[in-house]
């Protein structure tokens, strides 16, 4: 696995971001927590100088498993332990839910699960599967944070929309009470419906807008612009990337039935976004893409916006 990733697993096929050991089946929040490596508490500790005065206001997160120092907090800061992610998204969720991968980076100062929604939806004629992402952070620099991501289940694209007046992420800082904070995050299901209903909208809306092929190549130039100043390097890479966008909008076989419009364009996009490999391929890339699945890509909210623009 890349160097960032300290453990994970995932089910059966690998998933759009490609990390993690293998297992067979979903697993239950007991099994995920060893599975994934993530049966390790946090502890905290006071700091001292190196003539062992006590820093006031301040504390080490360490690991108390291997004593592994995983940031420096100030002491308002409430640690939200591994096992306490898994029972609330088990609490969220209802008895029986399944994890599908879950995982550690950067040794442990990062950790996230994701699980499977019960319900799945169909729009414009495809299958998509609401997954709920819980992502912490035990080094001081994230919040907590709980987002929907809806998966294309045809090619395990992702299709994370930033739509007004509908909200896929929750997210709260380590300070004050924490437990009522996560109570409070329990809405994020009634959010997730929400956000699928109008991410159904969107899509019909989307496959009404009709896009000819000419203005196809328009939008791809815009999404990915040459710079005035530009190398003839840096000009020939961003044609490379032109070329495979282009591909995916024009000869991707689940989009060719779909029609001339926006909502295959942003499909297109969303493929490229989730599945293309960047010019320079870093040894963390792929934890970079599976992070954005939280945050969202500002490529398909670009082309999103793009399209709305002509409508």
């Amino acid at each position: 696995m890349p160097s960032n990733v300290e453990s994970m697993f995932y089910v059966r096929e690998a998933p759009w971001h490609g990390l993690g050991n293998r297992v067979e089946g979903a697993l239950s929040s007991e099994e995920a927590l060893i599975e994934a490596g993530l049966d390790w508490t946090v502890i905290q500790k006071s700091i001292q100088t190196e003539d062992y005065s006590e820093i006031l206001g301040y504390k080490a997160n360490i690991r108390e498993t291997d004593q592994r120092i995983l940031g420096v907090v100030t002491d308002r800061y409430k640690i939200v332990q591994n096992q306490e992610a898994f029972a609330f998204v088990d609490d969220m969720l209802g008895e029986g839910v399944k994890f599908e991968t879950a995982g550690s980076l950067q040794n442990g100062k990062r950790v996230w699960l994701l699980a499977k929604l019960p319900k799945d939806y169909v729009i414009t004629g495809d299958q998509f599967c609401p997954y709920m992402l819980f992502s912490n952070s035990h080094d001081g620099t994230g919040s907590i944070k709980v987002a929907m991501t809806p998966i294309r289940i045809v090619c395990q694209n992702t299709l994370n929309l930033a739509l007004a007046n509908a909200s896929r992420i929750w997210s709260t800082v380590h300070k004050g009470n924490i437990q009522s904070k996560l109570d409070k995050a329990k809405e994020t299901l009634l959010n997730a419906e929400n956000y699928m209903d109008r991410l159904n909208k969107e899509a019909e809306q989307l496959h009404r807008i009709k896009i000819p092929d000419h203005k196809v190549q328009e939008y791809i130039k815009l999404l990915l612009p040459v710079s005035e100043n530009a190398t003839k390097l840096r000009i020939k890479n961003i044609q490379q990337l032109r070329e495979d966008l282009h591909a995916r909008y024009f000869e991707a076989p689940d989009l060719k039935e779909i029609g001339s419009n926006g909502y295959r364009f942003i499909n297109a996009v969303s493929d490229f976004a989730t599945h293309a490999k960047p010019l320079r391929e870093t040894a963390t890339f792929q934890e970079n893409l599976f992070m954005r699945t939280i945050d969202g890509n500002p490529l398909i909210d670009k082309a999103y916006e793009l399209i709305l623009d002509i409508a």
